[in-house]
């Protein structure tokens, strides 16, 4: 299967860093990376481009790994409660998604996208530990506690 090789505009999820050379499968390139603005074919003048960019490139990682280290010691402390319908024997009527908790954490100020929370669906009553990753390097955890309601 042939492959393309492109550079990374932005970074990537379990593909790559922003200036990176990857090469992919034609689909992921037409269909996803390249509409999106994330890669760019590789060019001399898009080579350039990213050499022009890698100190600002170097300054935004920087500050994101700052922001992520700082939002994760705050949420290490965030306990979270959501009340939900459930049997006798505490099986839920439906199941807690990630949707839901990154919801409550925006109505406590906390602005996590519902793709960076990783969980399975919780489908019983209880205390559970949810891992937030904020960064490739950052997590955090919150406690969720899921209640009767």
């Amino acid at each position: 299967m042939a492959h393309i090789t492109l550079i990374l505009l932005d970074d990537v999820e379990k593909l790559g860093l922003a200036g990176d050379e990857v090469h992919v499968a034609p689909g992921y390139a037409r269909n996803y990376l390249l509409p999106r603005g994330l890669a760019a074919k590789a060019t001399p003048g898009i080579l350039r481009l990213i050499e022009s960019r890698k100190a600002i490139i170097a300054e935004r990682r920087a500050k994101e790994l700052a922001d992520a280290k700082a939002l994760a010691e705050k949420l290490n402390t965030v306990e979270l409660s959501l009340a939900m319908q459930a049997t006798d024997d505490d099986q839920l009527f439906g199941s807690v998604t990630p949707r839901m908790i990154a919801e409550e954490l925006a109505k406590q100020n906390y602005t996590v996208e519902h793709t960076r929370i990783k969980m399975d669906p919780i489908k019983t009553l209880g205390s559970f530990d949810v891992e937030i990753k904020l960064h490739a390097d950052v997590s955090a955890k919150i406690k969720l506690w899921v209640v009767r309601g």
